[in-house]
């Protein structure tokens, strides 16, 4: 058989076995962080979140259509599209692998003979199934993410160089370098990490073409290629939105044409400057002209996906971040500006001070006929600055952080070499180089490890020594410990030294690809301190360079075998051994931590939020976890289209509070009174606190007219002079008009007694930002007509002080207007225990949670704690409230429900003893000694390995966990004895008495 026919072959079954794999493990819903919010924005073709993912999105309808018309089945689909992405991206590295491998033995028939090309083969497909179970590629794999589609870019996009650099002296060879351009304006739409591949390809283009290389030359090569970098990511993908919009700025607020018209010929303008430079090249007869004006007009065209965003962005889709309709919006869209810039190569310390400020660059925003002024960017001058700042955040929690970890005391100041120092230990080694060995080596856990470089969680670890740690048993039998004992590593290093022996130009091409998808990756977002996820996936094009490698290792031990045995029999070795060291062992490792077939946590999670809200409730979130999910239920499910979501960390946004204004699906507008003009871009951003001595607490309709008056003699002055809004008292109180509460069924004719006549609380906050100000609004207009709710996951700064009139009734906190319970030291355990009751016992849906085969993350820490809590809640209070019946099915609901041997942290087992508790109290002594005795499993796990810590690394015990411990396994012990329990009871008290006399030197410092 021609070898291009078995080249064609294994690369296609390289993408069955991959396919394959991600098919069956396959999340069968929505996932959690971003994938709510995608795939609704692919179903209904609505707006996502800055910078936008149009063609992603497009192409994502275009598989939800596969759902024929059952909307369940839709993330399915969607998640198949990134699957078999994910497959075609295997595909591609396989045929790279081959090419690069080919090339590799060019010359050396003789020495491989008629095995060359099974050797080959072999290389391609070892390093290819290697990547295809790595631990980062597989989770982005099997959901609605941009990752997969993107990696399937950056596969295609270096296959796309190769294939030029093996025909680029046969006519029409060029076409190949056209055809990478396209792909790389069309990945634009879908995420700008295959931009990184351009310094790569550029130099394969200059080895390719150039015969005289000099270090010199390579040099100016690549420079030239971070040049072209620049010019794809600010000057075509940036300015060319930046010039339209200077250009509409003319034409609407000069000429005096409609919005659109200046932009649109400005692109007419640019669309005839490339034709013409394509004619010109033509006619004069250059064609490196030609080649350069082709690729600008057909990164253009992928790049055009972009028209998308604006087109349904003016449809006024529900979701519809940032309403980019126009020029303006549409760049500060694409570049992020929401977010802030990190510094990059100049900046200020953590610790310096603002020395002055002078104004930047205009702010426009759209207004009725013309474009209005906002304001201007501001740009400040520090007392002292350094060259490439990593220790820049001001963030109290940042600050905190940077101490801790470089042991700076408080009040000294940082030197250049604690900063990089920290670039060194915490951005590139614990955020680049952890997450590589966590594919290459192996992984403790899918814990968040980025606060301790020594502890298990979040840890790598090759597995080798792991026998003589006495790791607790809730590591090492779990599905995400997996230790691969290093051999992909090893393979990788293997094939790396022999490529730069062998092949050194293109060694550096791949070494070139690691490091721009990889630690440049690290320098350029400049992360300032603990993230709220693991970052890993943003690094998956390095491991994919790296897996180059791991398939050349097949050829290095085969030419070592060689001199042995014959080339055919060492080429079988090689590969065999090869196989089984990578992507046999990884597969059977990292399986179960990546088989998501069962789990339906994120779709019943948000289910169950939506559950707990009256009929037409306003529902308040903050965080993507209890956002994004929920999106997904209401857009594409259907699920309460009634209750009307409003995410906090978007509220203060002007677009974002004229969106509630208007009707959603089935809910009503939202009751904010403001017009746009009281709150539009630049206008009352934050309002800051000046205390009259206002006594008493004032009504929030009178505050809430104070902060929105435009009438400068009852407002203050600021440092500049200007008239402002002030916050004049932070004491509210809204008065409750019993009729109004009562005809809108907001407690039940029982409850009237415990009716308040104001709901008063302080307000905790020394100023108001624009998502308060319209919850200010909201509040007190609302007029108890429509049910007021906040997730019970949302931050207690978010709850502005409510907390003495908020009720659980599931899995929200309810505003009532019921006078408040002084009693109750934690004001958000109240519960509206019976509305509750019906929620979790009749309504809720589980997730899978106990027959699931692996829960992830998310999973585990956050919603299992809250649904341990929830129970918890609602059981006490049913006891309270003299319901013992209810309370005790109410906890074999939670034994039904959820895993026994759970324990993402120790505090869950705190919360589990008190329901051993309540269970006792009950008089069920079987469902007490099944908690206890479950909790009491893990804590001896748990104080057994500390013991060891204590014994071998003194500095590495966790003395919360030890201090906790102790405490909940001698209350366990009471517990049981006070319920007759004597047999268990004196078990747990000769556990107390042993760990006491072992952990005696470590308590007795406390």
């Amino acid at each position: 058989m021609q070898y291009n026919k078995i080249n064609n072959l294994f690369g296609w079954l390289c993408f069955l076995i991959a396919s394959a794999t991600y098919i069956l493990t396959l999340e069968p819903s929505v996932s959690f962080w971003d994938c709510g919010e995608f795939i609704s924005c692919a179903y209904r073709l609505q707006v996502s979140h800055q910078p936008g993912y149009p063609l992603f999105a497009m192409l994502g309808k275009v598989f939800s259509l596969l759902s024929l018309g059952d909307n369940t089945k839709v993330p399915y689909y969607t998640n198949s599209m990134a699957a078999i992405a994910s497959a075609a991206a295997v595909m591609f590295l396989f045929w790279t692998i081959t090419a690069i491998a080919k090339k590799l033995l060019a010359g050396r028939e003789k020495t491989f003979g008629n095995a060359q090309t099974m050797v080959i083969m072999g290389a391609g497909l070892v390093g290819a199934l290697a990547f295809t179970y790595t631990d980062t590629f597989w989770f982005s794999a099997v959901e609605t993410i941009v990752f997969a589609l993107s990696q399937l870019c950056i596969a295609v996009v270096f296959w796309a160089i190769l294939k030029w650099d093996a025909h680029a002296d046969e006519p029409g060879a060029d076409k190949w370098i056209v055809f990478i351009a396209y792909v790389m304006g069309l990945s634009i739409g879908i995420h700008l990490l295959n931009l990184l591949t351009i310094p790569a390809i550029a130099l394969v283009y200059y080895f390719r073409r150039y015969k005289n290389i000099t270090t010199k030359s390579a040099l100016v090569a690549f420079l030239i290629s971070i040049v072209i970098l620049g010019f794809v990511q600010y000057g075509i993908r940036g300015y060319t939105i930046k010039f339209a919009a200077f250009f509409d700025l003319f034409f609407v607020n000069t000429l005096g044409l409609g919005f659109g018209s200046g932009a649109l010929v400005f692109f007419l303008i640019l669309i005839c400057c490339i034709v013409g430079g394509i004619i010109y090249s033509i006619r004069a007869k250059k064609p490196a002209l030609n080649l350069v004006f082709l690729c600008i007009a057909f990164i253009y065209f992928g790049y055009g996906s972009f028209a998308y965003i604006p087109i349904r962005a003016t449809a006024n889709t529900n979701l519809n971040n940032s309403h980019p309709d126009n020029a303006f919006i549409l760049y500060g869209y694409l570049n992020r500006i929401q977010y802030g810039e990190n510094p990059l190569l100049t900046g200020p310390y953590f610790d310096a001070q603002i020395t002055g400020q002078t104004e930047g660059s205009t702010i426009y925003r759209k207004g009725e006929k013309k474009y209005e002024v906002a304001g201007q960017r501001s740009t400040y001058q520090y007392d002292h600055t350094t060259i490439l700042p990593r220790m820049y955040s001001t963030d109290g929690s940042d600050v905190g952080f940077y101490r801790g970890w470089l042991q700076i005391p408080e009040g000294q100041a940082p030197t250049f070499a604690d900063n990089i120092k920290w670039m060194a230990s915490w951005q590139i080694y614990q955020m680049y180089f952890r997450y590589f060995l966590w594919n290459f080596v192996g992984r403790y856990n899918d814990q968040d490890g980025q606060q301790s470089t020594e502890g298990v969680d979040g840890n790598w670890t090759s597995g080798i020594l792991d026998g003589g740690r006495h790791l607790p048993k809730a590591v090492v039998n779990s599905p995400t410990y997996t230790p691969l004992y290093a051999l992909p590593f090893i393979l990788g290093m293997i094939g790396m030294i022999y490529h730069f022996q062998n092949k050194k130009r293109d060694a550096l091409i791949i070494a070139l690809l690691w490091f721009f998808t990889g630690l440049a990756v690290v320098l350029y977002v400049n992360q300032p301190s603990v993230q709220p996820r693991e970052r890993d996936y943003s690094y998956v094009g390095s491991f994919y360079a790296f897996a180059i490698w791991i398939g050349l290792a097949v050829i290095a031990i085969a030419d070592g075998i060689s001199k042995k045995v014959n080339a055919r029999t060492s080429a079988y070795i090689a590969t065999g051994i090869c196989l089984l060291a990578a992507p046999v062992l990884m597969a059977f490792k990292e399986w179960p931590g990546h088989d998501r077939s069962t789990k339906m946590t994120p779709h019943d999670m948000a289910y169950n939020y939506l559950i707990s809200c009256p009929q037409n409730a306003i529902l308040f979130t903050y965080g993507d976890n209890d956002t994004y999910s929920l999106w997904y239920d209401q857009e594409v499910e259907g699920i309460r289209p009634d209750v009307r979501i409003v995410n906090l960390s978007l509220f203060s946004g002007d677009w974002y509070i004229r969106q509630m204004q208007k009707k959603m699906n089935q809910s009503a507008p939202l009751p904010i009174t403001m017009p746009y003009d009281k709150y539009k871009d630049g206008v009352r951003d934050v309002i800051y606190f000046n205390d009259s001595k206002i006594e008493g607490p004032v009504e929030l309709k009178d505050v809430f007219d104070f902060l929105t008056s435009d009438d400068k003699n009852i407002q203050g002055q600021n440092q500049s002079g200007e008239s402002v809004n002030y916050l004049p008292t932070k004491n509210f109180k809204i008065t409750v008009n019993a009729d109004d509460v009562m005809k809108n069924n907001v407690i039940t004719p029982a409850q009237k007694g415990q009716l308040a006549n104001t709901v008063e609380w302080k307000y905790t906050s020394n100023y108001v930002t624009k998502d308060n100000l319209a919850l200010l609004d909201i509040l007190a207009h609302n007029n108890w007509k429509r049910p007021i709710c906040f997730t019970t996951t949302i931050g207690n700064s978010n709850l502005i002080g409510l907390q003495p009139y908020l009720y659980k009734e599931g899995f929200t906190y309810r505003l009532l207007p019921l006078k408040p319970d002084t009693a109750n030291h934690d004001q958000l355990s109240k519960t509206n225990s019976l509305v509750m009751y019906n929620n979790m016992m009749n309504k809720f849906k589980y997730g899978k949670f106990k027959t699931a085969k692996f829960l992830d993350h998310e999973s585990t820490n956050m919603f299992y704690p809250v649904l341990t809590t929830t129970f918890l809640d609602l059981a006490e209070s049913l006891v309270k409230e003299g319901h013992p019946d209810m309370a005790l099915k109410v906890l074999h609901k939670f034994d039904d429900e959820l895993p026994e041997d759970l324990y993402p942290y120790i505090d869950v087992a705190a919360r589990k003893m008190y329901l051993a508790q309540i269970a006792y109290q009950l008089s069920d002594n079987k469902l007490g000694n099944k908690f206890i005795e479950n909790i009491d499993k893990f804590l001896v796990d748990q104080l057994d390995y500390n013991y060891y810590l204590l014994k071998d690394n003194p500095s590495r015990v966790n003395t919360r966990d030890v201090q906790i411990g102790m405490q909940v396994l001698n209350t366990m012990a009471d517990y049981s004895k006070t319920a007759s329990q004597t047999t268990l009871a004196n078990k747990l008290q000769a556990q107390v008495k042993d760990y006491l006399a072992k952990f005696a030197p470590l308590l007795g410092q406390q």
